[in-house]
């Protein structure tokens, strides 16, 4: 079976560290995303290590593994992507800490890890996309954490791109996003708003 991978896949190698590398290879990139998604746990050493590959493209794909097969081992490293000089990287960094969809037992770092980042980045960071992914991650806690409601609210206002103010936009307390998501009960217990 394993030769008829090789084959398959068209990798010379496929140690787990090989097909980390050909996620910069355009030709054998999504190939090789399925196969370390496939290996999971026994791919993760060699996902992390790719966070320090010097070809963004490596780096944007080891973030998007992490989104599905991040462990508390990864948290630390995942976070720190979202300061990479990449924007690519960036972006997927921030989905891979806002989506919970694809995180199966995972718990999601709390605000005391993620909020920090994901607030310098929706306020100051070049990148429409990387401000909006970073909205995505201020939002989980606007139910929670003021500071979480006042940077929405300053980037639905200022905010220099449309897309990104609008998906603040969503979060604020008359946003659709921050309706659905009220915690149950929060009206009647006085819940942070």
């Amino acid at each position: 079976m394993k030769l008829d991978t090789e084959v398959m896949l068209g990798f010379v190698r496929t140690d787990n560290e090989a097909l980390v590398s050909c996620l910069g290879d355009p030709q054998r990139a999504v190939a090789a995303y399925h196969e370390l998604l496939r290996r999971g746990e026994g791919a993760l050493s060699a996902i992390r290590a790719g966070l320090h590959h010097d070809d963004p493209s490596v780096r944007e794909g080891c973030c998007r593994l992490l989104d599905h097969l991040v462990d508390t081992d990864s948290m630390d490293e995942l976070i720190a992507m979202t300061d990479d000089p990449d924007a690519r990287v960036r972006i997927s960094a921030f989905h891979a800490l806002a989506c919970d969809r694809c995180k199966g037992d995972t718990c999601a770092p709390g605000p005391d890890r993620v909020l920090q980042p994901a607030l310098r980045h929706l306020a100051s960071d070049p990148d429409p996309q990387v401000r909006s992914r970073a909205a995505e991650l201020v939002g989980k806690f606007v139910h929670t954490d003021a500071r979480a409601i006042a940077a929405l609210k300053a980037s639905h206002a200022h905010d220099p791109s449309a897309a990104v103010r609008k998906k603040a936009g969503w979060y604020t307390p008359s946003g659709t996003i921050y309706k659905r998501t009220v915690p149950r009960g929060s009206q009647a217990t006085g819940h942070f708003q």
